[in-house]
């Protein structure tokens, strides 16, 4: 008997519960990417309007070498031995990086922001950034994350996996509203909760494509520190935007209110997976020392990533210097050809849905300048199930706004990113879109129903991020 008992508690233990796992492995939000890949995947030949990630043609597989190249010459030029050139490429480096003071230099004479080297934290890309602050920042229950919203699902997903308490502060049409994020420090703090930090996209909004002005930008600055909370800054489209982009907020922070998180990913290359984040907030210890808040995510980091790679940094490091730490200039080529891919798209979209039409249908899109998303809203309720319809039935995909909403909201939203496809795939892909629209703001067909309309597909676009 007892033997039968053992062996069915073996037997029962063969696998593990889902319910004994962290709740954030069941979110939705962890599953958006993985699901966009699988819709791409289940149909190579429908357009995809889905992934936020550079077009592949302005990579040359030769010039990563080149960069490495560079950033070992400038090393040498230091005074760097033979050996320690050869330890800076092969061996674990720094924890915080061992480029900080290039990030520094190209912050100065790129962003107008004059930070020390030992401000800067070189990240696995801004997610790990991201992971590295909310950890640092976030010490109890009672601290809040405020986010616009929608939102970038990296920081919710961050938030979610440490259990990180979210309060969405709704995006207007015509984008950030200081009184609205007032009210909801207000009212957290009437919850008996703190308002810790707001995160926010200024330039080129992912997922809304909307930019910050200039006075909501000042306003922003003023009331993180009348109300004392922190505001992260995660900007990663303002150097692949064409024209001069408006000041960061950092290189208006006076008051030390300003953590910057920088990515590599769009302006370099997404595939070294190197980001950075700028934080130097004072932090005052127990014995009343001050050292950089850097100094405290660098040891988180130390227990989560080491370091970050250090042949990944000499390729950055490599374009920064070809650069002279100009940005602007290094993506001077593809910011123009994202310009125009976003203007090409409104324009294609313009022709297939004249005003007329889309005001009789009831849609609309925003127009941003730069960046890689518009948004569109449609009247019928779009998901997961409507998004692979449109793949099968109409061979076009696109992102549900839904997966970009911490609570609730988005359900008649798509996104649309311009930045990984070809003007000729452009100019079919809104045809099978306006189709798709077309069909599914039918009168008849309000509810979103499933058609099967044929589609000649042509082109295909793989991955989404």
């Amino acid at each position: 008997m007892a033997g039968t008992t053992v062996a069915a508690q073996t037997r029962q233990r063969e696998y593990l519960e889902m319910a004994e796992l962290h709740g954030s492995v069941s979110e939705p939000v962890l599953d958006t990417m993985n699901f966009l890949n699988e819709v791409t995947h289940r149909h190579p030949d429908a357009i995809s309007f889905a992934p936020g990630r550079p077009y592949d043609g302005f990579f040359d597989t030769e010039q990563v070498f080149t960069h490495i190249r560079r950033y070992l010459d400038h090393l040498a030029k230091r005074g760097s031995s033979p050996a320690d050139i050869r330890t800076a490429l092969y061996q674990y480096g720094p924890t915080a990086g061992q480029i900080r003071q290039i990030i520094a230099d190209s912050l100065r004479v790129d962003e107008d922001t004059d930070v020390p080297p030992e401000s800067i934290v070189v990240t696995v890309g801004a997610q790990e950034a991201m992971l590295l602050v909310l950890r640092a920042l976030f010490a109890g229950p009672e601290d809040v994350l405020l986010v616009s919203s929608p939102c970038y699902v990296g920081i919710t997903g961050a938030a979610r996996l440490l259990d990180v308490a979210v309060r969405p502060v709704e995006e207007r049409e015509d984008g950030f509203h200081a009184a609205d994020l007032e009210a909801a420090v207000l009212a957290e703090r009437a919850r008996g909760r703190r308002p810790r930090a707001f995160y926010v996209v200024p330039d080129h909004s992912n997922p809304s494509g909307n930019t910050m002005g200039p006075k909501a930008r000042e306003e922003l600055l003023e009331l993180a520190e009348r109300h004392d909370f922190l505001v992260l800054e995660d900007s990663p489209y303002r150097q692949v935007s064409p024209g001069t982009p408006l000041p960061t907020l950092k290189s208006r922070d006076r008051a030390r209110r300003v953590v910057h998180l920088g990515s590599y990913s769009k302006t370099v290359f997404p595939g070294a997976r190197v980001g950075f984040v700028v934080a130097d907030q004072k932090v005052r210890d127990a014995m009343g020392g001050e050292r950089p808040l850097a100094d405290e995510l660098a040891k988180i980091k130390s227990m989560v990533t080491v370091n970050t790679s250090s042949l990944s940094q000499a390729a950055v490091a490599g374009a920064l210097l070809g650069a002279r730490g100009r940005l602007s200039e290094l993506n001077a080529e593809a910011a123009a050809y994202y310009g125009e891919a976003m203007r090409e798209t409104l324009r294609r979209l313009d022709a297939r849905l004249p005003a007329a039409r889309r005001e009789a249908l009831g849609v609309r899109w925003n127009e941003p300048s730069g960046g890689f998303f518009l948004t569109m809203r449609v009247p019928f309720r779009v998901d997961n199930t409507v998004l692979t319809a449109s793949a099968q039935d109409f061979g076009v995909i696109w992102t549900p706004m839904t997966h970009f909403y911490p609570g609730t909201g988005g359900h008649h939203g798509i996104r649309l990113s311009i930045s990984y496809l070809t003007p000729a795939e452009i100019d079919e892909g809104t045809a099978r879109l306006a189709r798709f629209i077309e069909a599914y703001s039918a009168p008849h067909n309000a509810s979103g129903a499933s058609h099967n309309a044929p589609h000649n597909a042509s082109h295909s676009t793989s991955g989404s991020q």
